[in-house]
């Protein structure tokens, strides 16, 4: 045996690949192996996430959380649902009274009586049942007692701007009205949700639809469908028909202001709503497609108030809920719990002076039962302090148990020439000039030629008559304000330009949203329809010299006596330039002491004023202000059984009613016994320099048309009939009295008139025919009137009879 060792045989390593040899000069080749490298099998790398893929979860977290939030959710779900019961009824029968004070404190009104009769379903017609299904909730006998979408989208109006919108179901309003608060709070809706659930786990549809008939707001202080029927239509809710069920139903949507008789200028939303109603009961097969046919819009009744809301008071106490509900501050359904206390800007003094002089000088003065014209006689007055912007009185018609609409805030008679002193505000303050470049002033002559064609306007012919066809020739601004020329102020609209007219009468406080409020040369002649508290609004800005701040009716609100209600606060800008204010001031101070207005005298005190008279005598204006109250009185007429406007020809035994009489003689005396123990104070006027300096037309003035109204032409209309331009007195741009025939029209939907002329007292597009008067335009005129429309006189204007009595050319 050989002494040399002898080679051991080697044990392959399994699962390991031979090793590379190492190169030459690499590494420690006698080194030996790493013992890690010689007993473990060596693991895939798994590549790392790097940069932004490292904030992408993966789909195993993706996952992970889904279940998780499932799980919570179903967790919640459970939890939520075996927490939350379904509560008593909720305390509306110990519903508060809401208490309306005056300024100094003293009581004006107690409301809070509940008007509420709970019936069965099966004394609620078939048609009111349906038409509530159409209006809120089609699908209620198929659908489950949420909606998730419905309240999903309902949240994403909400937030995106698009005005409150719950997305709740039938169901889910009866729980909110039954069992909670009204309060908006994510604590209310979990609750409504779970007990929406539950309830409809534990009632029928039917007893559901049933409670809900019984406890929705219908307005009028009705609760449940039953008062609401007796509230609007004086029937019992199993008599109701399929439109009056519509018109109901369309209340559920805003109680207050689909009213039509408390707010007629709503009526067209209204109408809307209910034929939205009416075409959900025929697509759901409740009508027949000739029953939807046939329906036709029923007026409610005015309605019946407790006298403890008459006279004056249940007026204010509406108008305030209104001014609460619609600036924001209060919720209606909350405001109608009860519990406020209210004190208001009005003045108790001043009130009664407003009610004692529309007494005096007006109602003392009608003949109900042998004049049937002083049937349809309204007043409706507000007066606002123009330094303040508080309302400190109201009139709004003879008693609320009797006339329920409420006269200072409706808007829906033309306004008449108490709009022409906006033109002149806006031609100062933009520095216009008439059509041959000269400035206008007080001083500026124009030439108020009866029918005149307006120059400038690219709308078609546009000559409004003057009142009785009366043509004055060369007259100044000032004159022509004096005795309300249309034919000077149409044209002076188109050389300011009407749009920058209406945006003046906004900016002076006229809502945006005035019917009739459209830029066009009879923007100047009163079509549009804005309320006496607009119009007083208006008004006191001229008198705080140009300085416009939003009006108020609250001085403090409280909540169950200690929780004061945050108010807006008062915003104050400067309208119109000071100069343009006052200088429109001074012009309407002549018409007081020289023009249509000397009745407004009787005041006693410096004032500044313009008279209107609307289209067909439908109403009558005074528009006045001295430094310390801006006051407007509308005398109108309405039947009182089918609410159309009504001329005014005879009433009073009179001939024409108009702004210089019965409104100025209203007006002198309540601002006479309103400021009694004040000192008397002047204007303080700084006006246009060389606002009283005569100035005409050169006699080598140009045809060629200076500013002219920015959505017209840029040339002259000219003499239509001949097809020539003949200049005239107004900026050298008009002709002589045209031809009246019916060949020249205009494009109304351009603001010009239907007719070439023939007009009254401004209507809205020119002609005699009073197309915006609240839909009143068969009844306009038929009363007692013979042969004095205004609009089809013969042209001398200034004849003819009414009842016997010669008509005398009217003042407006």
């Amino acid at each position: 045996m050989s002494d040399e060792p002898q080679p051991q045989p080697q044990q392959p390593n399994k699962g390991w690949a031979p090793r590379k040899p190492q190169a030459a000069g690499k590494g420690k080749p006698d080194a030996p192996d790493k013992p890690d490298q010689a007993s473990e099998p060596k693991k895939a790398q798994r590549t790392k996430r790097t940069g932004w893929r490292r904030l992408i979860p993966t789909w195993r977290i993706v996952l992970s959380t889904c279940v998780i939030g499932v799980l919570l959710l179903i967790g919640g779900f459970f939890l939520g649902y075996s927490l939350v019961h379904i509560p008593a009824a909720n305390a509306l029968a110990t519903k508060q009274s809401n208490v309306y004070l005056y300024a100094d404190g003293s009581v004006l009104a107690r409301d809070g009586e509940v008007n509420r009769e709970s019936v069965a379903l099966a004394r609620i017609s078939k048609d009111a049942q349906h038409a509530v299904l159409a209006a809120e909730d089609r699908d209620f006998y198929t659908e489950s007692a949420i909606d998730p979408m419905a309240m999903i989208r309902g949240g994403w109006n909400t937030a995106t701007g698009k005005g409150k919108q719950s997305g709740s179901t039938i169901t889910q309003q009866y729980v909110k009205n039954y069992y909670l608060a009204q309060d908006q709070t994510i604590t209310r809706k979990v609750k409504e949700f779970f007990i929406s659930i539950k309830l409809d786990r534990e009632k029928s549809k039917s007893e559901i639809l049933e409670g809900y008939l019984n406890t929705s707001f219908f307005g009028r202080g009705a609760y449940g469908i039953q008062a609401a029927a007796h509230a609007y239509y004086g029937i019992d809710a199993k008599d109701l028909t399929a439109a009056q069920g519509a018109y109901l139903a369309s209340l559920l949507n805003a109680p207050s202001q689909y009213d039509v008789v408390a707010h007629p200028e709503n009526k067209s939303a209204a109408e809307s709503r209910w034929n939205y109603v009416l075409d959900g009961m025929a697509d759901q097969g409740w009508l027949t497609e000739s029953e939807r046919a046939a329906a036709e819009f029923p007026m409610p009744k005015e309605t019946t108030i407790s006298t403890s809301m008459s006279g004056q008071r249940g007026y204010v106490v509406n108008i305030v809920k209104n001014h609460l509900v619609q600036n924001d501050i209060v919720d209606e359904e909350e405001l109608d719990r009860g519990g406020y206390r209210i004190t208001t800007t009005l003045q108790k003094d001043k009130q009664d002076a407003f009610v004692k002089a529309v007494d005096d000088k007006l109602m003392s003065k009608l003949d109900k039962k042998d004049r049937k014209v002083d049937t349809y006689v309204r007043a409706g007055g507000a007066s606002v302090d123009p330094r303040t912007g508080k309302v400190v009185a109201m009139y709004n018609g003879i008693d609320y148990v009797k006339q329920y609409t409420p006269n200072a805030t409706r808007r829906d008679f033309q306004v008449g020439s108490t709009f022409k002193p906006f033109v002149f505000a806006s031609a100062v303050a933009n520095g216009s000039k008439t059509q041959d470049g000269r400035l206008i002033k007080p001083g500026t002559v124009y030439d108020g030629t009866s029918e005149r064609p307006v120059q400038g306007w690219s709308g078609g012919r546009y000559a409004p008559e003057n009142e009785d066809h009366r043509d004055y020739g060369d007259v100044t601004v000032s004159e022509a304000t004096d005795k309300s020329i249309n034919a000077v102020y149409a044209q002076m609209a188109v050389d300011v330009g009407s749009d920058r007219v209406m945006r003046t009468a906004i900016d002076l406080g006229l809502s945006p949203n005035t019917p009739e409020l459209t830029p066009s040369p009879s923007i100047a002649l009163g079509v549009a329809t804005a309320s006496p508290l607009d119009m007083a609004e208006a008004y006191a800005t001229l008198a705080n010299h140009g300085k416009h701040g939003t009006y108020t009716l609250l001085e403090k609100v409280l909540k169950d006596g200690k929780h004061e209600v945050e108010l807006p606060q008062r915003r104050e800008e400067q309208a119109v330039s000071r100069e343009a204010a006052d200088t429109t001031t001074s012009v309407l101070r002549s018409v007081v002491q020289n023009g249509t207005a000397t009745a407004a005298q009787a005041a006693g005190r410096p004032a500044a004023g313009k008279t209107g008279t609307a289209e067909e005598d439908t109403a009558a204006w005074f528009a006045g202000y001295t430094p310390e109250l801006s006051t407007v009185v509308a005398v109108m007429g309405q039947d009182p059984k089918t609410a159309a406007h009504k001329s005014l020809y005879g009433a009073m035994g009179l001939a024409r009613v108009n702004g210089g009489g019965a409104p100025a003689e209203i007006w002198g005396q309540y601002t006479r016994d309103a400021l009694k123990g004040e000192p008397v104070t002047d204007f303080d006027l700084r006006i246009q320099s060389g606002a009283n300096v005569t100035e005409s037309p050169s006699a080598a003035a140009s045809d060629e048309p200076g500013t002219g109204d920015e959505s017209g032409s840029d040339e002259p209309t000219g003499d239509e009939d001949t097809g020539t331009d003949t200049p005239d007195r107004t900026g050298g741009g008009s002709t002589p009295p045209a031809s009246t025939g019916g060949d020249d029209t205009g494009d109304p939907s351009a603001g010009g008139p239907t007719s070439g002329g023939t007009t009254t007292e401004p209507g809205p597009t020119g002609g005699g025919d009073d197309s915006t008067n609240g839909g009143d335009t068969a009844e306009d005129g038929e009363g007692d009137s013979t042969g004095a429309d205004g609009g089809d006189d013969n042209d001398e204007g200034d004849t003819g009879t009414i009842a016997g009595i010669p008509i005398p050319p009217r003042r407006q």
